[in-house]
């Protein structure tokens, strides 16, 4: 029996813990749109400024998920109740596309602690392979850890940095952010990390046989900052 087509329709259906921004009308969608488009792409500049719009975008959905201590603040002209974030969550990133995106999640985490990983697509092997060469975190015991990859491909470099992550602690709360995902990769990454909430702009059509993300948007490490040999 064949297997299940996995559509962008069924995954939104069938992974309960997967949001999808462009669901709904906002802003977003503009910077999305023009992240895509061939044309505006071409200034490197308004590119990077919009992974970081959408990066801010995505950060306030996702602090909606976290926890926060009411307080008093005392105001020129009185006391003002307000509730404060308990604790910063720990800003993960997958060099070097991931740059701009995961500024947008700093600016409004802005004490948060940021943790680095360089992985990479082996290119000419069969199946999807991934390197990962450097890594860097904070403790993550107990912390929320918020793993952000503009393109949410195969999913198998998320997943490889997620483990790996996991010598540095166990987080309480687990969410993963890409502006474009397959569905593909989307179903493979709540397979392996059940545990997680996933963030995307827009769940796109499939994958090719390059396991390259159709329709995308292109290489966003290309676009950001400039191309590589």
């Amino acid at each position: 029996m064949d297997a299940p087509l996995i559509t962008a329709a069924s995954v939104q259906q069938d992974i309960e813990r997967l949001h999808v921004v462009s669901a709904e009308p906002s802003v977003a969608n503009h910077f999305l749109a023009e992240l895509r488009d061939v044309n505006i792409q071409k200034d490197s500049l308004r590119f990077r400024r919009n992974l970081q719009r959408l990066g801010e975008i995505i950060a306030t959905r996702i602090s909606a998920q976290l926890s926060y201590t009411p307080q008093v603040v005392q105001t020129p002209l009185g006391e003002a109740p307000s509730q404060l974030l308990r604790d910063f969550p720990v800003l993960a990133t997958v060099l070097r596309a991931g740059l701009p995106f995961h500024q947008g999640f700093l600016n409004y985490f802005d004490q948060s602690p940021s943790a680095f990983a360089a992985a990479y697509r082996i290119e000419g092997t069969a199946q999807v392979q991934v390197q990962l060469d450097y890594l860097s975190a904070p403790r993550l015991d107990e912390r929320v850890l918020i793993l952000v990859d503009p393109m949410l491909a195969s999913g198998k470099s998320l997943v490889q940095t997620y483990r790996a992550m996991l010598r540095f602690g166990t987080p309480r709360q687990v969410h993963i952010a890409a502006v474009i995902a397959s569905p593909e990769g989307l179903t493979y990454v709540a397979r392996e990390i059940p545990e997680a909430h996933l963030w995307v702009a827009a769940v796109d059509e499939k994958l090719n046989e390059q396991a390259y993300i159709i329709p995308g948007l292109g290489d966003a490490g290309d676009l950001a900052f400039g191309s590589k040999i």
